[in-house]
């Protein structure tokens, strides 16, 4: 098949770009809704108790999901229809939250929402790890994420301007708009991928079925005796190391709406959490990509620390909240955060691991870091209750502390890509 990788070169930014686009719009949606979720959720006379279980259960369904994704991801040729089939679930349940009269209903609608987007994220993001070199993996997942945080801003603005006129039932009606777009763009735009499409160069071709095939065997993996096909013997500890330095530091990641209540309990009016997003959503977009790259070109364990700590402050300036000018400038700050770990620490676990088993290692990492995200929702909803608000926030500020250490300790390997330190 000679015209296999000119193909794959010429699919590559058209790819990326789908995916971005397809982010943008979704996102565009769920932001409209995430935003003003908190203050509807009160009005149906449900408290931080309440939000904690809804958060919590949809990430814990979110993480089930993402695990079932990535097993699935490593073995079918097919992975569009699980993203464009997440894409449509989610899309479709989000204006339902109109219709709601109880907290339980939205209980069931995230549950929805979460379980499509955990089917659709692993197997999305081993088709980008296929779509691009291996020395511009980080840069590829910082412009889906930077896309996907610019829909962040459009969906609180259009919120923003909606919820006056038509109220936040209004604003969740609306929201079927661009999540209709983003089916279509999925479906239209969105190439497949195929397995080990996106190796690393100097990775072994596959062997014709009739011929006997002397190429080496990829680290961390066995060829089936009789067979040139080739399985997963286990995944390296340097993917280990990573995943528990994560998980440590999702004990102390709750929601982000508990960072919406603190905002409202300072005195911020629940009006204005659609800006708060705004805020928020502009340094992420504006950081991400270059996050990305950067990562492509030095340590991503140092780049990931760093929004461990940035993690850090800005959770002990929510816990202190010594005004609301404080609470503005440091939602700005926590943008900084995302763009600097969620698109670098998806590069760096792809990174360790053969691409063979990609989709079964970033699974396990979504789904422990969305497992304890839920026991800190859940945590942070009985220690706000029983000790105050700033309790919660203190504790997550500490996690994070230790889990940015733990990561410098990291022992980075030589990468061709890398500069080294002359």
């Amino acid at each position: 098949m000679p015209d296999a990788a000119p193909n794959q070169s010429a699919s590559t930014p058209r790819n990326v770009y789908a995916f971005g686009l397809t982010s943008f719009l979704n996102d565009t949606a769920s932001e409209m809704a995430y935003w003003v979720l908190p203050a509807f959720i009160a009005s149906l006379g449900a408290g931080p108790a309440q939000l904690g279980i809804i958060e919590g259960v949809a990430e814990s369904v979110a993480s089930i999901a993402k695990l079932f994704s990535g097993y699935l991801a490593d073995r079918v040729s097919h992975r569009k229809p699980l993203v464009v089939g997440g894409y449509v679930v989610a899309n479709a349940v989000k204006p339902l939250l109109a219709l709601v009269t109880s907290w339980w209903q939205i209980l069931g609608i995230r549950f929805a929402d979460r379980f499509a987007k955990g089917i659709r994220g692993t197997a999305r993001d081993v088709m980008v790890a296929e779509s691009v070199d291996s020395s511009r993996i980080g840069s590829a997942y910082g412009l889906i994420q930077a896309m996907d945080s610019a829909g962040a801003i459009v969906g609180p603005l259009v919120a923003l301007a909606l919820i006056g006129h038509f109220g936040m039932r209004g604003v969740f009606w609306f929201a079927a708009v661009p999540g209709a777009l983003a089916i279509m763009v999925a479906w239209i735009g969105i190439r497949e991928t195929h397995r080990n499409a996106g190796a690393a160069k100097g990775s072994s071709p596959p062997c014709a079925e009739d011929e006997h095939c002397d190429a080496p065997t990829p680290p961390n993996s066995v060829r089936v005796a009789g067979s040139g096909s080739r399985v997963a013997a286990g995944l390296p500890g340097a993917f280990y190391y990573v995943l528990l330095v994560v998980t440590l530091f999702s004990l102390g990641n709750s929601s982000d709406m508990f960072l919406v209540l603190r905002a409202e309990n300072v005195g911020i009016p629940a009006t204005h959490a659609p800006l708060l997003g705004l805020v928020f959503n502009i340094t992420y977009t504006l950081l991400s990509w270059p996050a990305g790259k950067f990562s492509d070109r030095f340590s991503r364990s140092t780049i990931a620390a760093t929004g461990y700590f940035v993690f850090a402050i800005v959770y002990l300036a929510f816990a202190i909240a010594p005004s609301p000018l404080a609470i503005w400038v440091t939602i700005a700050f926590y943008g900084l955060f995302y763009s600097l770990t969620n698109p670098v620490l998806k590069a760096l676990v792809v990174e360790t691991v053969t691409p063979e088993v990609r989709g079964r290692a970033l699974g396990i990492y979504f789904f422990l870091t969305s497992v304890t995200t839920l026991l800190a929702s859940l945590l942070t909803g009985e220690l706000w209750k029983k000790y105050g608000a700033p309790m919660p926030f203190y504790l997550s500020s500490a996690i994070a502390g230790i889990s940015a250490l733990l990561l410098l300790l990291r022992r980075e390997p030589r990468h061709p890509n890398i500069v080294q330190a002359s």
